[in-house]
């Protein structure tokens, strides 16, 4: 999947409320891929809102693999700044998305909701190298599996672990790598 993570002004500062609007901007894309590739590989989503609510399981997911790789490169203000923007701007998206697909609601907390208890989950799973660790796949992939369809619902979890997060995670890296180059002068 390619993201465009470079900025076209590149002489210019960015703030972190901006990275964080293009991050969630690449996130959301990531997360859309996801889900085109769990439906492509015959796995079922019945209706509008279980396809949101996979997209939401991916959100949740990135963003906290997000806020753990950035966690050494940021300080304290700046990480919390940096991911309550991206939280934010993901927060509208799928407000704009379910609002669309099931008629209006507050569907903003519900996310942010949702994304501050995966992460309280997602904490407790080790990061190798900086990368997802077993259990923390394995955590997610269960999540995916909660919110998709019964038709082979026994190998969801399996295909999020072994393809579904390796692929994601090249363009991930690079969008917070790019996202984040200093401005040339």
């Amino acid at each position: 999947m390619r993201v465009k993570s470079k900025w076209s002004n590149k002489g210019r500062e960015r703030t972190l409320d901006e990275i964080g609007s293009a991050a969630a901007f690449i996130l959301w894309r990531i997360a859309q891929q996801g889900l085109l590739n769990l439906e492509n590989e015959g796995f079922q989503t019945d209706t509008r809102s279980q396809r949101m609510d996979v997209i939401a399981e991916f959100l949740a997911f990135l963003l906290h693999l997000t806020d753990r790789k950035k966690a050494e490169a940021l300080d304290a203000g700046e990480r919390q700044e940096f991911i309550t923007s991206l939280a934010k701007h993901l927060a509208n998206t799928m407000q704009e998305n379910r609002t669309d697909a099931e008629g209006s609601g507050d569907y903003r907390t519900s996310l942010i909701n949702l994304i501050n208890e995966r992460g309280a989950n997602y904490t407790e799973c080790p990061m190798p190298d900086g990368e997802p660790g077993y259990a923390m796949k394995r955590y997610f992939g269960e999540c995916v599996t909660a919110v998709m369809g019964e038709k082979d619902n026994k190998w969801i979890t399996d295909q999020v672990m072994d393809i579904e997060v390796p692929e994601a995670l090249p363009p991930l890296n690079k969008a917070l790598r790019e996202l984040f180059t200093p401005p040339e002068a």
